[in-house]
């Protein structure tokens, strides 16, 4: 989905693991870069997490005062009230990533209702097969009888929207 990932390093150690950075495009952080520079105006690095809330929303995010005091208070580690740019991204990022798990899950369920040509809540495993294999044209047989195999557990030789939502975006792990 996404063609370049950028990876950035934390500033404080605290913040690791708790935002989805790592999942951001270079295109999604200079919009967060070029809206933080828009509120860094005496260009201290940093911002007002009061100014936050109007530019998650600038950006096209609703969310809730009390969700958002949540999560600046614990990206706000030293509680100063500012938020350098790693620590806006680190919040920041937890909508954006959001949105695109969002979008992700629209797509498959699209793809698996034009899949689903009779509209009865399940595709047959011959059908995925295909499916996998246009994905992969260098999967072998075996591979391909071994993911069916664990896919359709019990046997029934179909596959629902939620089996093929685990295959597609490789469980919930």
């Amino acid at each position: 989905m996404h063609e370049t990932f950028v990876r950035v390093t934390y500033v404080t150690a605290t913040s690791l693991g708790h935002g989805y950075i790592e999942d951001l495009d270079k295109e999604q952080i200079n919009i967060l870069k070029k809206a933080f520079e828009a509120f860094d105006q005496e260009k201290k690095g940093c911002i007002g997490t009061v100014m936050v809330g109007t530019i998650l929303g600038m950006l096209g995010h609703q969310v809730s005062d009390e969700s958002l005091q949540e999560i600046i208070t614990e990206v706000d580690v030293d509680g100063s009230g500012e938020l350098e740019f790693e620590e806006f991204v680190t919040l920041a990022s937890r909508f954006m990533v959001e949105e695109d798990a969002e979008a992700m899950q629209q797509e498959l369920k699209e793809a698996f209702r034009l899949y689903d040509k009779e509209g009865n809540g399940y595709i047959t495993t011959t059908v995925l097969r295909e499916i996998l294999r246009e994905l992969d044209d260098k999967i072998s047989a075996e591979e391909l009888d071994m993911m069916i195999e664990e896919i359709d557990s019990d046997g029934s030789g179909t596959v629902d929207f939620d089996e093929f939502m685990e295959v597609m975006t490789g469980g919930d792990d």
